[in-house]
């Protein structure tokens, strides 16, 4: 399909996807919630709005209609299990409360850099050109569609286990909560600095802010995200095997997304390689 629409429509049909997506999953875990646990019919369903999403994005030949899912579809699965379960607990609402301040806070910033489905992101269209088309919708399916939603899904579970109706929250409860604050507030001047860094200075390396004392200052404050949620979880439940969610989640940013964005910065920005000498990665 041709891609030549304006910013505000592309927004809108996206906007529709995703609302398309929402009330299917819904209406499939209304269906099947009795046949199985109720976490795994919300993971079958989240699933399927997934592959409604990669569907369209199969249709306007752009990968990028996936990346919104990553911080909207959270904060409405939260929400969505608190009107359902019908659990309005403190720790809750303080999950809520973070959860959305986050997930409004990155999908803006996906709507500030988003230029319309005529535009796809740079890591898709390398992938488009240089696989063979097999190949490519191999790793569209699984690697750039079904394994973030995955991912994101079992970094919620420490979330969903808060939903204990007489569970009140104590001082790690509030330390987490500050800590997934903090994250997204990280992420907000991370991102605000960058963006005004590069309007005045057009493909030089931003070594202001934040930026001058890590070379991924958004990443931190993502990767940190998911261990405040976890820390909330931690101080009601203990330490249990949930804190492998966190882990791969920090393992994914180490291995797989900060490489490649430090690939493309070496081979695109003379001068990086002291900047890496120099900077640390992350903290």
């Amino acid at each position: 399909m041709k891609n030549d629409f304006s910013k505000a429509a592309s927004v809108a049909i996206i906007a529709a996807v995703y609302a398309l997506a929402t009330v299917a999953g819904i209406l499939l875990f209304a269906g099947i919630r009795e046949r199985m646990p109720e976490m795994w019919a919300l993971l079958v369903a989240d699933v399927v709005a997934t592959v409604i999403v990669w569907g369209f994005g199969l249709l306007f030949r752009n990968v990028s209609v996936y990346d919104p899912y990553w911080s909207v579809a959270p904060p409405v699965m939260f929400t969505a299990w608190a009107f359902y379960k019908g659990c309005w607990s403190l720790p809750v609402i303080l999950l809520l409360i973070a959860v959305w301040y986050w997930g409004v806070r990155l999908t803006g910033n996906w709507y500030f850099t988003f230029k319309g489905l005529a535009h796809e992101d740079w890591r898709y269209s390398k992938y488009r050109t240089t696989m063979s088309p097999a190949l490519f919708h191999l790793t569209n399916f699984g690697g750039l569609n079904m394994m973030p939603t995955l991912l994101v899904f079992a970094c919620m579970l420490p979330g969903f286990g808060l939903f204990d109706p007489w569970a009140g929250a104590n001082l790690v409860t509030w330390l987490g909560f500050a800590v997934c604050l903090s994250s997204a507030t990280i992420q907000l001047v991370a991102d605000t600095q960058m963006h005004r860094f590069r309007a005045a200075n057009p493909g030089k390396i931003c070594e202001a802010g934040l930026w001058k004392h890590g070379r991924h200052p958004n990443y931190f404050g993502e990767v940190q995200m998911w261990w405040g949620l976890w820390i909330m979880y931690a101080s009601l439940n203990g330490v249990d095997w949930l804190i492998l969610a966190p882990l791969a989640m920090t393992a994914l940013f180490l291995f797989i997304s900060i490489p490649l964005m430090e690939r493309r910065q070496l081979q695109n920005k003379p001068g990086y390689a002291e900047y890496r000498k120099k900077t640390r990665i992350l903290i």
